[in-house]
């Protein structure tokens, strides 16, 4: 037996490609974005009440790394990218059907969209259903999981001066906060686990219409290098 589902909307995100999104929701709360949703969500009937939750969970397609193939065993980034371990013990993007969730903050409720924070959604995500966080029964004193007990251990994040300032002119144009972006994404140092770079290789990525770029000057440091548009 076959289901079909369809969107009822779509992510415009701050992250226009996937290196660098953090690997779970509300580790960079300065990611921000809106759900646009479509046709007949887009009305204010769909979201009545929904100004009352101050967090709501997203059930998404992982829409740039479908699969013909199913996969059993992947290899979860929080194991070093080098240690196997089955399909359904992980949060791996390699999922069956695709399928992913994430809690998000929902800051402002307008008819046919909603905005977001705390996001983890690559620009374009299609979304397959909202619903509320429910504190009492969502959160469980007692869960455990000892793969992955505790957030990432973040890494120091410096600047040069140029890129910050660059960065400051741009946050004042988007209207984001941008420099807090950069700072909360990198500092969960977004490289494969297994590199080990030298201070002249360059990483980038693109957050909203800009290319940041940063190197590693010594292990354990980032060092953002320029904020520029987006070729």
């Amino acid at each position: 037996m076959t289901y079909s589902v369809s969107p009822i909307g779509f992510v415009r995100s701050c992250f226009k490609e996937k290196f660098a999104i953090p690997r779970q929701p509300q580790l960079a709360p300065a990611a921000r974005g809106v759900l646009e949703l479509v046709a007949p969500y887009d009305t204010g009937d769909a979201v009545q009440g929904l100004e009352q939750v101050s967090h709501v969970w997203l059930l998404f397609v992982f829409h740039q790394a479908l699969e013909d193939k199913p996969r059993l065993k992947v290899r979860p980034p929080r194991l070093g990218g080098n240690q196997s371990m089955g399909v359904f013990a992980t949060r791996a993007t390699h999922r069956p059907n695709g399928i992913g969730q994430s809690v998000v903050k929902l800051d402002k409720v307008e008819a046919g969209r909603l905005w977001l924070s705390g996001i983890d959604l690559l620009d374009g995500t299609p979304v397959l259903d909202i619903k509320p966080y429910v504190p009492y029964a969502d959160v469980i004193d007692e869960a455990t999981n000892t793969i992955a007990s505790a957030a990432p251990i973040l890494i120091p994040v410096e600047w040069d001066d140029q890129a910050l300032m660059q960065a400051h002119q741009h946050a004042q144009r988007l209207d984001e906060p941008l420099v807090a972006l950069i700072e909360q994404c990198l500092a969960q140092d977004p490289r494969p686990a297994y590199q080990n770079p030298t201070p002249e290789r360059r990483y980038g990525a693109q957050l909203w219409d800009l290319d940041v770029r940063w190197h590693y000057p010594q292990p354990g440091l980032i060092r953002v290098l320029e904020v520029v548009p987006a070729a």
